[in-house]
């Protein structure tokens, strides 16, 4: 049985932070991996897990801005790796292993947002290529330690961009059909959602689940550095001025308002034995009704709630989780 989507009464709203929803929690012992975790939300997470106890690595493509980032951060570590490339995702996950670690943490926070169409050396369309291949691959790989930790949580920053495509899986790598960056983000997105749900359910039995969430608007994190301003101020995310905007209520986040929906999926006892959710505003969120289900535009992040139906049918997420093996040559073994 998978945990049904819908809330669970958290305590916890949009305007929560991540010192809020960290309170009482001790992680002393505790391992985990944030990718993205050196700008944005990502480096949120991992001060809010350090500041808990946890033994933090980083993943980095730029070790030197991940440094000058983290700096007087004792207890987390950077190491190479580049979600776009097979070789590096691999060697990352090998040296890890080697370690002999348990990993009770993996949260896939890096991502890319609407950008120009580009492909990686396979020829894989950056957005999917980047949020959800290199993660995939990078899960799989570390599955062997996730098992380790007897007991993990695997977590998968997602968007309420979802909204804008499925995974279109006849054309994934848009080969076929014009590219539009939005629809290639969205699809990216939908993927994170059905990578969570497969992934807890392969990994339940034995104690790994997973989650994926939608962590709000968050203004200054780079994130929206292929939108123009009147993007930007069609969302709120900036006033007339160019001034970043915060409303919590509308989704328009702090950097640890942002984040508290990663750290509680990646912390909180509430979750406990549950899996393959979609959370927002640190709580469970609910499935878009079939009477709500239309085109969305990108000023409707601001009122709108919920997750879509195509992005939680399970027949999509085994069959993505196929695909993804396929694409990647990895499989958890």
């Amino acid at each position: 049985m998978t945990t049904p989507q819908q809330p669970i009464g958290s305590g916890f709203g949009a305007a929560s932070t991540t010192a809020d929803v960290i309170e009482g929690i001790d992680l002393s012992g505790k391992v985990a991996i944030v990718t993205g975790g050196y700008s944005g939300i990502g480096l949120e997470t991992v001060r809010t897990l350090r500041s808990a106890g946890a033994e933090v690595i980083v993943p980095a493509r730029d070790h030197d801005r991940a440094a000058t980032a983290l700096k007087g951060l004792d207890g987390v570590g950077i190491e190479a790796m580049d979600l776009t490339d097979p070789a590096s995702v691999d060697a990352f996950a090998e040296r890890f292993l080697a370690s002999g670690r348990p990993l009770h943490t993996l949260v896939n926070s890096a991502g890319i947002m609407a950008s120009p169409l580009e492909r990686d050396a396979r020829g894989y369309e950056s957005q999917f290529a980047t949020n959800h291949l290199g993660h995939f691959q990078l899960a799989v790989r570390l599955w062997p330690a996730l098992l380790r930790a007897d007991g993990a949580r695997v977590v998968s920053v997602s968007s309420w961009g979802h909204r804008f495509s499925p995974v279109v899986f006849d054309d994934p790598h848009f080969e076929r059909r014009a590219y539009d960056p939005w629809a290639a983000y969205g699809q990216s997105k939908t993927a994170n959602i059905l990578f969570a749900l497969a992934a807890d359910e392969r990994g339940r039995a034995d104690g790994v689940r997973a989650f994926s969430l939608h962590p709000g608007n968050i203004a200054g994190t780079g994130l929206g550095k292929y939108l123009s301003d009147e993007e930007k101020r069609t969302v709120g995310a900036i006033d007339e001025n160019g001034d970043p905007v915060f409303d919590a209520a509308s989704g328009r986040k702090t950097a640890e308002q942002g984040a508290a929906t990663s750290v509680w999926c990646a912390t909180s006892p509430r979750l406990d034995g549950m899996g393959g959710v979609y959370c927002e505003n640190v709580e469970v969120a609910r499935p878009v009704p079939d009477d709500e289900v239309r085109e969305w535009g990108i000023e409707d992040s601001t009122r709108l709630v919920g997750v879509m139906p195509y992005a939680i049918d399970p027949v999509a997420a085994g069959r993505l989780w196929k695909l993804s093996e396929r694409l990647t040559g990895s499989a958890i073994r």
